[in-house]
């Protein structure tokens, strides 16, 4: 990757940081060359902190690492975006982001990891996981059972038993895609291609 840190008279540039997952902006912060090789070589986010007038790793005193997930400039070469996974809050005031909590792709995306993590690590009385040992026969009839209580219940006037049930239809889908190898970003994909 080349950085044209040479465009800015100190030598920085800005270095948006985003989770890997949802892709939520969590900060900004700046990076010289030497931040940038301490990121990609340690895989935890490293600025040059102005105020502090040396090389800071986020999360040092906190915690609150942020590792790094993959690195991309921009079409100039004089900006970066880190995608990362937080490891805590990512603002000093304790919230996920700089820029506020709402998450700009979604908690779908953030249960969609939590669904993976749950089959890689067979927690004991998991029931995404022993759902999704029994294979897709039984993960498709559970989204089926879910689709068909989710109609009857549109035709009521409840809408919290509505919501619940919209609610087990995503979460079992998810589950489904999972069992073909595909995420919801392959779905959006499709979509986005009809809407072009």
């Amino acid at each position: 990757m080349k950085v044209d840190f040479s465009k800015s008279t100190d030598g920085l540039v800005p270095a948006i940081i985003q989770h890997a997952d949802t892709l939520q902006v969590l900060m900004l912060g700046f990076m010289n060359q030497e931040a940038l090789t301490k990121t990609e070589q340690e895989g935890k986010v490293t600025f040059f902190s102005r105020s502090k007038n040396r090389l800071w790793t986020k999360g040092e005193t906190s915690g609150n690492y942020l590792t790094v997930d993959r690195i991309l400039t921009d079409c100039d070469n004089d900006a970066i975006l880190v995608l990362a996974y937080p490891q805590g809050p990512t603002c000093h005031t304790g919230a996920t982001s700089c820029f506020g909590d709402k998450s700009s792709k979604g908690f779908l995306y953030e249960l969609e990891k939590v669904i993976e993590q749950r089959i890689t690590e067979n927690p004991e009385g998991s029931y995404t996981s022993r759902l999704f040992g029994r294979g897709v026969n039984k993960v498709a009839q559970k989204v089926g059972e879910e689709a068909v209580e989710l109609v009857i219940e549109a035709k009521d006037d409840n809408l919290d038993l509505f919501k619940n049930e919209a609610a087990d239809l995503l979460y079992h889908f998810l589950i489904l895609l999972k069992t073909k190898n595909l995420r919801l970003e392959d779905i959006e994909e499709v979509l986005l291609g009809r809407h072009r």
